[in-house]
């Protein structure tokens, strides 16, 4: 009989890579579940306890599995770029079977790329293809039941909420996958490289008001707040989002208008649509009265990678350090001692 992965039989394995990594107690000592921010914008939704599903009637041993009698997946089909991210990142790479039109990154996935979609799956397509496990956002229940019914086991969850969630998502892909090893030095390395990000922020000098910063998901001024993953990177790197000031309810993401934008005259502006949009610099300077702010005027618009900006897997690391490059020079502009 096929052994079916079960979270209670991963998690010995959780909390070996745990124990290898500096992060995982603040990460998380529980499972968390992951979700896709599939476009060029991310998507966020509250974090909640993930499991991999069995198949129905499949026996699992109450005691935890020993790790030379696991057998792990072989054949992964990813239907979220950030999860494909944090395969290929613990070195599960070579048990991807297929992966979903978002997986870009690295590279390698535009091989395993059959045409699959994350957000309206082919139920028939995606099983003919013989997977072992299948990572979902968890959002199509429809989806979740026919693996059910097919006896596929599945991994879902939500965005993560905050970084300590991605350390905690790749050490729980990475003892799913039986790399629960290399997980926890990739957790050591992205925590020491966080922690010396913070440094950098904390040794600048005092400005006499904290930066502000508008983050532009698209060229029709959607942005996202501090309750989204991506607005929180800016909160922890000590910066003030203009558009925790918009009023009414927007989920996390508002749609401002010019009119705000220039009112609130935000210190730095962080393009996230280069890529998909084609937005520059020099696009936002020629929008009309955009060349009076303060971060047009001073070159303080920092066009970023779309998917590093709207993923929370291992390349956030990236996108916070473009943000700490950014904040040092508007730091060092100011003239500030």
């Amino acid at each position: 009989m096929k052994r079916i992965i079960r979270l209670a039989a991963l998690l010995p394995f959780i909390m070996i890579a745990a124990a290898c990594s500096t992060s995982a107690d603040d990460a998380s000592s529980e499972a968390v579940e992951t979700t896709v921010a599939e476009t060029p914008s991310e998507t966020t939704a509250p974090a909640a306890d993930s499991e991999v599903v069995e198949e129905p009637n499949a026996e699992v041993a109450d005691e935890p599995v020993e790790e030379d009698e696991m057998v792990y997946p072989s054949a992964i089909i990813s239907l979220s770029p950030t999860a494909t991210e944090m395969l290929y990142a613990v070195g599960a790479g070579d048990q991807v079977l297929a992966v979903d039109d978002f997986s870009n990154f690295p590279a390698e996935t535009a091989d395993k790329m059959p045409g699959v979609s994350g957000y309206d799956p082919n139920v028939e397509a995606i099983i003919g293809l013989g997977p072992d496990l299948i990572l979902t956002d968890g959002t199509n229940p429809d989806f979740l039941e026919a693996l059910d019914r097919a006896g596929i086991a599945h991994w879902e969850g939500p965005a993560a909420v905050t970084v300590d969630d991605t350390f905690a998502q790749i050490l729980e892909l990475g003892a799913a996958t039986g790399h629960a090893e290399e997980a926890g030095a990739l957790v050591d390395e992205l925590t020491a490289d966080l922690d010396a990000l913070l440094e950098r922020i904390a040794t600048l000098p005092e400005l006499e008001t904290p930066l502000t910063f508008y983050h532009e998901l698209d060229s029709t001024y959607y942005s996202v707040t501090s309750e989204t993953f991506i607005g929180s990177t800016y909160t922890l790197l000590g910066l003030n989002n203009i558009a925790d000031f918009v009023e009414e309810e927007s989920y996390g993401y508002p749609q401002l208008s010019a009119e705000f934008i220039l009112d609130k005259d935000p210190d730095i502006i962080f393009l996230a649509c280069t890529i998909y949009c084609g937005e520059t610099p020099e696009s936002v300077a020629a929008r009309p009265g955009w060349d009076a702010l303060s971060a047009v005027a001073a070159d303080h618009v920092v066009p970023l990678n779309d998917d590093i900006a709207s993923r929370w897997g291992p390349r956030i690391i990236e996108h916070m350090s473009a943000v700490v490059d950014a904040v040092e020079a508007v730091v060092s502009a100011s003239g500030a001692q």
